[in-house]
């Protein structure tokens, strides 16, 4: 596919209006908002809600969409890329096109429109990810991936931002939801277990561990079953999820062939005023302080890459972002998303110590890259 610019597939007038609206100020949400809102979906209140994704979700689809025309080192141009920034294009071209929101039967359609754009958007991580393997593939051998500060920053903000539209428009979609589960409001879960979620989260990896080696260390999980908190439990499976396949994965290929039993991966859920930290902790030889950095970039990673195996670039559901190396660095922006962060602690020589920290208020906004 030739590299092709937006006004060549898309109206002059579409892009100007994209430039326009790329200017305008995004408007952030914080969990306790989504959460206090969300508790009473009347049709006054999913209409305001309507209404707001009307006009909020255009700004931040084109500030994307300008940031996927301008990438450094040529990453604009390559066919993966283009396919992302049509996606973004369309995206905006249907909620601009769509009229205002004026009653409830205007918001049911808006509903269905931001549901198929959610849809058209599902395998933006994976296509933006070959974008990059296509990058590197042209790319001089000798240059260190990691020094490439631009491109690593420009992935944290682009996925940072596609986190915020898709909560904002999944957490509209399922408040539609008839008869909702107790505690439920949307995405947010407002008595969530970490212990429960991790369980979850934890038997999966193993799972994923079983299948690939034939075998898969204990995990240990620590922590009050019955303490919950309101969090978004998708957001906390994904997170667990990674980390621990990680560290089953260390453990697994440090103890295959050895007389010793595998040591067991522990998950400790700790309960502080501010935050609720849940702790990863492994012994499968840790990372070298010199790789240390890496784990957080999306351009070192050897994984393979799903999409390699499949010609269309579509909505494949079997594609995750498990799999090619992005999912400690998206699981950290996951966290920093409400408000919490990830760190990672190595001992090269026996293990790692992966911090999942999570805010507890839900009061912290939005960041709005």
């Amino acid at each position: 596919m030739a590299a092709k610019k937006a006004c060549e597939s898309f109206s002059k007038s579409l892009i100007e209006d994209v430039h326009k609206w790329g200017c305008m100020k995004q408007t952030g949400v914080s969990l306790r908002h989504m959460m206090e809102f969300g508790s009473k979906p009347t049709d006054r209140n999913l209409l305001i809600s309507g209404q707001f994704l009307h006009k909020e979700l255009p700004i931040r689809i084109a500030r994307r969409a300008i940031e996927l025309d301008t990438l450094p080192y040529g990453l604009s141009e390559k066919p993966a890329t283009l396919k992302v920034r049509d996606w973004y294009l369309d995206s905006f071209r249907d909620l601009r096109s769509f009229p205002e929101i004026k009653d409830i039967n205007d918001e049911k359609e808006f509903t269905q429109m931001i549901k198929a754009i959610k849809v058209r958007h599902n395998n933006v991580v994976p296509t933006m990810a070959l974008g990059v393997q296509q990058l590197k593939k042209g790319m001089d051998p000798k240059i260190v991936y990691e020094d490439l500060d631009e491109i690593h920053q420009f992935l944290d903000r682009f996925y940072l931002s596609r986190i915020g539209i898709r909560m904002l428009i999944g957490q509209h979609v399922k408040l539609h939801k008839p008869n909702p589960s107790p505690h439920v409001v949307g995405y947010i879960h407002t008595k969530m277990s970490p212990v429960e979620v991790a369980k979850n989260a934890s038997e999966a990896a193993r799972a994923i561990c079983l299948r690939e080696y034939g075998s898969a260390p204990d995990i240990n999980i620590y922590g009050d079953p019955s303490f919950t908190f309101p969090y978004v439990p998708t957001h906390l499976q994904l997170m667990v999820f990674e980390l621990v396949k990680n560290s089953l994965r260390a453990v697994q290929e440090r103890f295959m062939y050895s007389d010793k039993v595998a040591p067991p991966v522990r998950i400790i859920v700790a309960e502080g005023i501010e935050d609720v930290t849940i702790k990863i902790s492994d012994e499968g030889g840790g990372i070298k302080r010199s790789g240390l950095p890496k784990i957080f970039t999306y351009l070192y990673s050897t994984a393979k890459n799903p999409l390699d195996e499949y010609t269309d670039l579509g909505t494949d559901d079997r594609i995750t972002m498990a799999g090619y190396g992005y999912g400690i660095p998206i699981s950290r922006l996951y966290a920093k998303y409400f408000g919490g962060d990830l760190q990672v602690i190595s001992m090269e020589g026996y293990g790692t110590d992966a911090y999942l920290h999570l805010s507890r208020l839900g009061d912290s906004q939005e960041p709005l890259p």
